[in-house]
């Protein structure tokens, strides 16, 4: 007699199949059905004409791409072909396949219209009791793009190419008006290598005009800088009437460096240096993070490494966020974004910064930890205010968590949902899809803090 289980594979079924049999009652594909069924969706289903043959509704092709992008399925390709074989993306398309010219069309046509849901969502986990702002945390995490540094192109190497090019272009015109044809090779097509040229000519010529664009809207804004440095610099000697030590800041020029570069896969995007050493092509994606759910509210991405400029554009986020959601009291940052002017500027924003001064050491001794804070000066600056904050046993406390906020939402984002590379090109496509990915996670996140 066999102990083993019967294997089965042709009795059909006395009754039709329900998907909705096949999958757990607690599932992340059954509550993301329930959320996409709780946004307001009236200005996608408004886009469509009605012509034609019918579509499939928004609702299904957002339920699936959210899912997706919480599970680790980015690929419009892949999510079709999990419509066959995922019992839980066949619930969330109700028995339908979208093939992914559909999925790939849905996504690109609505990702500004998907922005507006994001905040939709947070109002949904504010509701659940889920969401308090309170205390939130600021850090920004380097994504690659959809292209190659090796696709970079400098100012220098694209000068070269384009004088090697022109030197190419004589001499096959010298070869096409010579009269001795025995010059030429055989199988070399003179029109055919002309036009090849002149096709790399005309991208070099339009990466070098982007390149020169890039480096006058640069110098625009650190000629600004410059001349507010040196207003510093004669008020502080005027104030002193001692002349400032060191040198004058250089003024910025004009011209393009020859190691400026443009990514001819994504213009938009630039090398950037990442964890754990080397240099990829990538954006910089910023988000804030709130300390008690760690659910992301504010998000965005810049083409810019450096995270100093990143502080305020991402207190507006926060700032304009409904007044339904609270307010954020504190933010926290490393030292990446410290500066006086950002201090002043969170204060004024009415919201109390603690923005790391600088490294800490490592292992410090228990005479360090516990060390009593100094007297607070009266009638402090926003700075002042801050160092002191700091150096009390609470704002230790605080700043302690600092890295225990928005580290691990990146890890997860990265390492378990595996986003690590984004799927669509272009600064204006790559904000929409890091709104999507943030937005599939604060879907899953919220379905994890759910009582089972």
């Amino acid at each position: 007699m066999s102990d083993f289980r019967p294997i089965d594979r042709t009795t059909g079924f006395l009754l039709p199949p329900s998907v909705d049999e096949w999958l757990p009652e607690r599932h992340l594909a059954r509550f993301v059905v329930e959320v996409i069924d709780r946004l307001d969706l009236s200005s996608m289903t408004r886009a469509y004409r009605g012509s034609g043959s019918a579509s499939y509704h928004p609702a299904l092709l957002l339920g699936l791409l959210v899912y997706g992008y919480a599970t680790g399925v980015f690929s419009s390709r892949k999510i079709e072909r999990a419509t066959y074989d995922s019992v839980a993306f066949r619930y969330i398309a109700a028995n339908s396949h979208p093939d992914h010219d559909t999925l790939a069309t849905f996504r690109r046509r609505f990702l500004k219209r998907i922005e507006g849901l994001f905040v939709e969502m947070l109002m949904l986990a504010r509701e659940m009791g889920l969401l308090k702002l309170g205390t939130v945390a600021l850090d920004g995490t380097k994504i690659h793009a959809h292209a190659s540094r090796h696709s970079a192109l400098s100012y220098e190497h694209a000068a070269k190419l384009e004088a090697q090019l022109r030197q190419e272009v004589a001499e096959l015109l010298a070869l096409a008006e010579s009269e001795d044809r025995a010059d030429v090779p055989d199988g070399l097509s003179i029109p055919e290598e002309l036009a090849i040229r002149q096709e790399r000519l005309a991208r070099i010529g339009a990466a070098k005009a982007k390149l020169e664009a890039h480096a006058k809207a640069r110098y625009e804004r650190e000629h600004a800088e410059h001349a507010a440095k040196l207003a510093a610099r004669e008020a502080r000697e005027k104030i002193t009437g001692k002349k400032p030590s060191g040198k004058p800041p250089e003024p910025p020029t004009a011209a393009s460096g020859p190691s400026d570069q443009v990514n001819l896969t994504d213009e938009e995007s630039r090398i950037m240096k990442v964890a754990g050493g080397g240099f990829e092509q990538c954006y910089n994606a910023p988000a804030v993070v709130a300390a008690d759910s760690l659910l992301v509210v504010a998000q965005d991405v810049v083409q810019e490494a450096n995270d100093k400029r990143q502080i305020m554009p991402m207190i507006e986020h926060l700032t304009a966020l409904p007044e339904a959601l609270g307010r954020a009291e504190h933010v926290l940052a490393d030292n990446g974004y410290f500066s006086e002017a950002n201090v002043n500027g969170c204060a004024a924003a009415g919201i109390v910064p603690l923005i790391s001064l600088g490294r800490g050491k490592h292992h410090p001794g228990w005479k360090a930890r516990f060390k009593d804070a100094p007297p607070a000066c009266g009638n402090p600056t926003p700075l002042q205010a801050m160092m002191h904050r700091l150096a009390t046993p609470e704002g230790k406390r605080w700043h302690a968590l600092r890295k225990q906020i928005p580290e691990p939402v990146f890890g997860i984002i990265k390492s378990v949902m595996g986003f690590r590379q984004f799927s669509l090109r272009g600064l204006k496509k790559v904000k929409g899809e890091w709104n999507l990915v943030t937005l599939a996670w604060n879907v899953r996140r919220t379905f994890a803090m759910l009582p089972a």
